[in-house]
């Protein structure tokens, strides 16, 4: 309560009954928006000759015009998803059908349930945006896509598994500029926060930030680097992968096909006066 006192003052609070909420909830969750419409449509007119077609490096998904369904229908998903502040979408087989969900404040709701049928093209469409391999249906596979919504740059990590009904995807959204925070907007009480700023001040040592998926490791690492002066420090990173650009930091990528590994990265850093 006081983090929301916080951001919008003082305000009279009001106490509900919990099946008002939770009948409120359902209904903000219910709206599925513009995918689902795509989905209905695009059931019946699935083009995989379409489907092969590569895309542009990095495209406005509000300004494409392309009318193959699986193109429209991907496309619809990822942009209502930023539009929802999705921190993850999940499209996941099952023995009849498939499921896509979004994660919300941390929690995995439906969006539309594509026929089994359509799963694979879905799939198909994301591993070559992603630049994946298409043909491997075998092996778990990570890639990466960049692109802009409404002007918004976003950077998504793609992630796909085998199981007995198909290939899973997840897909980690990442907005660059909802990724900028300082470490005042974090919610950190004003102790601990001190601490903190002292520590990561410090000429050597280690900082460990732990915690489970969504808790935000990331989003504390990165405002800790942008609360460093960059101009009188030389600063390097070494990061799988980078998430979000810091002006005046060098970040290292990860790449294990060459292997360029964390290992090895730290030992070169060494020769760059860190």
């Amino acid at each position: 309560m006081s983090e929301v006192q916080r951001q919008f003052g003082e305000s009279p609070i009001e106490q509900v009954r919990d099946d008002e909420l939770d009948g409120l909830l359902a209904s903000a969750y219910a709206d599925t928006g513009s995918a689902a419409a795509v989905v209905g449509a695009a059931e019946n007119e699935v083009d995989l000759d379409r489907l092969m077609q590569d895309m542009p490096e990095i495209t406005d998904l509000l300004d494409t015009q392309d009318g193959a369904p699986v193109i429209r229908m991907i496309n619809a998903l990822l942009t209502q998803a930023a539009r929802d502040e999705a921190s993850d979408i999940h499209i996941e087989p099952y023995e009849t059908h498939s499921v896509v969900r979004y994660r919300v404040d941390g929690t995995l709701r439906d969006v539309v349930s594509p026929r089994k049928a359509l799963h694979g093209a879905l799939v198909s469409r994301i591993k070559i945006m992603a630049q994946l391999d298409i043909a491997e249906k075998r092996l778990p596979q990570d890639g990466r896509i960049a692109l802009r919504v409404a002007g918004r740059p976003i950077d998504i990590r793609v992630s796909t598994v085998p199981t007995g009904h198909g290939e899973r995807v997840v897909m980690r959204l990442l907005d660059k500029q909802a990724g900028r925070l300082q470490l005042e907007t974090l919610g950190m009480e004003a102790q601990l926060l001190a601490r903190l700023d002292t520590l990561i001040r410090q000429p050597h040592g280690i900082v460990l930030v732990t915690g489970p998926t969504g808790s935000g490791k990331t989003t504390s690492l990165y405002a800790a680097l942008a609360r460093l002066d960059a101009s009188t420090s030389n600063i390097l990173t070494v990061e799988d992968p980078v998430e979000y650009d810091l002006p005046g930091i060098s970040q290292i990528q990860v790449n294990a096909k060459i292997d360029m590994t964390f290992a090895l990265a730290l030992r070169a850093i060494l020769r760059q006066d860190p």
